[in-house]
């Protein structure tokens, strides 16, 4: 494996969620400096007017607390979905976006909600899925690893989450899981697949041959 070619790999699938991030502090920001309450860009459930929510409400939220507790996982899972499912991440991010505001809109409470919590779990909820459904094992390693990193937000999905933070959306979160659930689902036949075993006893006879040259390479060039 070509290490250049690996970091660029992993710098290109941090970039996008990165850009993303700065673009939600920018607006926080603005917001801010303004002394405005931009609420109204969010999901207001089974009414016209907020419908626009779903396609703004991901980028407005409370305050900075609010954005850092999502900052952090979004970086860390949309980096996953972008290096692990790089032909299929900037397919999957907006359907995430749209359907977890979709379902929000649908099944919320009536209230102003925003946030990118719902992005949060449509993607942790996805990348569990694939790994599940692929039965691809460098993929269900992945599923593990959001497991381990956001398994117990499982329990904000579901209304007792309200009794604990009134201001919390768990119809969002509900949303969101939902979401990457279909998601997983549906593009279950696309990107990274399990290898046959013909395949995979291709590509180690492959990585042999590449190895051996390099190793014929090495002693040109040392009998240079």
């Amino acid at each position: 494996m070509d290490l250049r070619i690996e970091k660029k790999r992993i710098l290109y699938a941090l970039f996008f969620p990165a850009l993303f991030i700065i673009v939600l502090w920018f607006v926080l920001g603005i917001e801010r400096i303004e002394g405005a309450d931009w609420s109204y860009w969010g999901i207001y459930p089974r009414e016209t007017d907020g419908l626009w929510g779903i396609i703004t409400s991901p980028l407005i939220h409370a305050n900075a607390q609010h954005l850092f507790s999502n900052s952090v996982p979004l970086l860390i899972l949309g980096w996953c979905l972008f290096y692990f499912y790089k032909d299929l991440g900037y397919g999957v991010f907006p359907i995430l976006w749209v359907l977890s505001g979709f379902f929000t809109w649908i099944l919320g409470r009536y209230s102003w909600h925003i946030g990118a919590s719902g992005l949060v779990y449509s993607l942790t909820f996805f990348l569990f899925f694939s790994g599940i459904f692929r039965r691809y094992i460098p993929l269900m390693a992945v599923s593990l690893m959001v497991v381990f990193l956001y398994g117990s937000t499982v329990w904000g999905m579901f209304p007792v989450a309200e009794y604990v933070d009134p201001s919390i959306s768990w119809e969002g979160h509900l949303s969101g899981a939902i979401s990457g659930l279909l998601c997983a689902l549906i593009f279950r036949k696309r990107g990274p697949q399990k290898l046959e075993p013909k395949e995979e006893e291709e590509d180690e006879n492959e990585e042999k041959e590449n190895e051996d040259e390099g190793e014929e390479e090495g002693e040109k060039i040392e009998n240079v």
